[in-house]
């Protein structure tokens, strides 16, 4: 039996249990509703994995498995757009912009339609005075501002001198203009540059757009031009992200998926207000997530800190007992770590989740004590980014997401979840409220609504469940009432992760070891760049000619941030 079924039958049958009088029948019900949810629950679960193998199946055998088509919104299929009477017509939208919003439209600072534009050229149009009466007098001219953009091709002859020495046996020629090298100039290279990372164009499509422009170029010195000889540029991606590190003592994160010469990889994005990075790594796990933190060598300590994390990450006592009988270490290496390892855990073959919690604490342990440390992360409930920095703060998004992804049949337990959605977001404004004038009376408030709010049961054991997980993450979700500036959400990252997942649906993969860190390189300018208003084809031309007149953006950041 379908959901809709189910929900058709339960919709009948809601007036007859809403007038059940006797209390012992109410329980019998309840617990036979959330049962009907949970099978509903399980049921579409094992649809969707059944759906899942059977397209698997038909592509083991060469066909194709069934077709992603859009569902139509309500208006377009000639519905009303309000959907509030249709239980579960948005089980597929875990958006909370509506429910986030306080319902006061902010007014953007809209750009004028037409700036004060550098005028190039002046042309006079005329009247043709024969076609005028005999008494018409020139009164004024009318301007009008049209913007062109003509598509022409330079192409330079450049004329070496070139001397011979007899007596040296040497030639000596002359060098050409910064920027010139091999057989594309500066404007050319950077207008490749421009349209693969910043305008999402393809390679066979920057080819075709410079063929059609008559520069005569082929795909392989594209694909060159894309990957080879950025040097300058990587090390400003480092200067970003150090300077990055250095504006805020907070940081986004969040990862996505990616794919490198057809294997699985994962790219990282950390972003504040003043930059947005990426990094693409093999793996998402805690260690490279300190090493990607540490941009360098990660070290390792083992102290009583380090042993208290071991702890925290559930390494067996006895374990951490014959740990603390070694001397205490700061600072090693990886071969220090490796031996520390192979004297308390011999058996290569064993143990390896416990090796790998003695290698997280110990590396946690080390960074924590580095002067460039990130004292607190903003990210989801991810493992991977638990106990990296002292403080953890969590999106109120993401949180709110596991509540819209509730779909129950039963009509009073979509009241109910939706009155608890309501508080939610309501809580939510009030935290942003305190942000603003932030007080000692208010914070303490603030907190005890938080207890009243995640601490109350309802008849639907699904949101019961959701509130209780809440309720556990409290000191994270919370941690803005300590340090009102800090984010209640990880939108900043996320939509770092949005562009990253719109490469990956352009570009599939990457190819090479260079490919990739092109990629991540010239992401890491244009999102960067876009933040902090700089023209990123002036200052990717600024850097391929040589010229260096603009600031970089490292500069820019801390320019700003002062």
């Amino acid at each position: 039996m379908k959901r809709q079924h189910v929900r058709a039958i339960v919709l009948g049958l809601s007036e007859k249990i809403a007038a059940i009088q006797d209390e012992n029948t109410k329980a019998v019900v309840s617990v036979l509703l959330n049962v009907i949810e949970l099978q509903a629950d399980e049921i579409d679960r094992l649809t969707a994995e059944n759906q899942l193998l059977r397209d698997e199946v038909n592509r083991l055998k060469g066909e194709q498995g069934k077709p992603t088509i859009r569902p139509q919104s309500r208006k377009a299929a000639g519905g009303d757009d309000d959907d509030k009477d249709d239980p579960g017509a948005n089980s597929g939208n875990h958006s909370s912009e509506r429910e986030r919003s306080s319902g006061k439209k902010s007014k953007k600072n809209r750009k004028r339609k037409k700036p004060n534009l550098t005028i190039h050229k002046h042309v006079v149009c005329p009247v043709d005075t024969s076609t005028l009466p005999e008494d018409a007098v020139l009164k004024s001219y009318e301007s009008v501002i049209i913007q062109d953009l003509p598509l022409t091709v330079q192409n330079i002859q450049f004329r070496r001198a070139v001397y011979y020495s007899p007596s040296l046996q040497k030639t000596f020629s002359g060098k050409l203009p910064p920027g010139y090298v091999g057989d594309y100039g500066p404007g050319v290279r950077t207008l490749i540059l421009q349209l693969y990372h910043d305008g999402k164009m393809t390679q066979d499509a920057i080819v075709r757009f410079l063929n059609t422009a008559g520069v005569h170029i082929a795909a392989s010195t594209v694909a060159r031009l894309l990957t080879e000889g950025h040097d300058d540029f990587h090390h400003e991606k480092d200067a970003i992200v150090m300077a990055g590190f250095a504006s805020t003592d907070y940081q986004h994160i969040d990862d996505t998926g990616s794919r490198v010469h057809g294997k699985n990889h994962y790219v990282t994005i950390l972003s504040n207000p003043y930059y947005t990075a990426y990094f693409t790594l093999p793996k998402k796990d805690r260690l490279s997530i300190i090493s990607l933190l540490c941009q360098g060598e990660m070290r390792f300590d083992l102290t009583e800190e380090s042993l208290a994390l071991m702890g925290a990450l559930h390494l067996p006592k006895p374990h951490i007992d014959a740990l603390r009988g070694h001397a205490p270490e700061r600072g090693m290496g990886e071969q220090a770590m490796r031996a520390l390892l192979q004297t308390h855990l011999p058996n290569p073959k064993k143990h390896e989740s416990y090796r790998r919690i003695i290698r997280e604490a110990c590396a946690i342990a080390a960074y924590r004590q580095r002067d460039d440390a990130i004292a607190c992360l903003i990210a989801d409930d991810a493992p991977q980014f638990k106990k990296i920095t002292t403080r953890l703060g969590l999106c109120w998004v993401h949180e709110g997401r596991h509540y819209k992804k509730l779909n129950p049949i039963t009509p009073h337990y979509r009241t109910l979840l939706d009155n608890f959605i309501e508080q939610f977001w309501a809580f939510y404004r009030e935290l942003r409220a305190y942000k603003q004038q932030p007080t000692a009376q208010q914070k303490e408030q603030l907190s005890g609504t938080f207890d009243k709010l995640f601490t109350q049961t309802t008849d639907y054991d699904a949101l019961n469940q959701c509130i209780a997980r809440t309720a556990n993450k409290k000191a994270a979700l919370l941690l803005v009432l300590d340090y009102p500036h800090l984010p209640l959400h990880n939108n900043d990252a996320e939509l770092g992760a949005r562009v990253q997942a719109r490469i990956r649906d352009i570009h599939l993969h990457t190819m090479s070891q260079l490919g990739t860190q092109a990629k991540d390189t010239f992401a890491t300018i244009a999102q960067t760049a876009r933040k902090l208003g700089v023209n990123l084809y002036d200052y990717l031309f600024d850097r391929v000619a040589k010229t260096y007149q603009m600031p970089s953006l490292a500069q820019c950041i801390q320019a700003q941030r002062e």
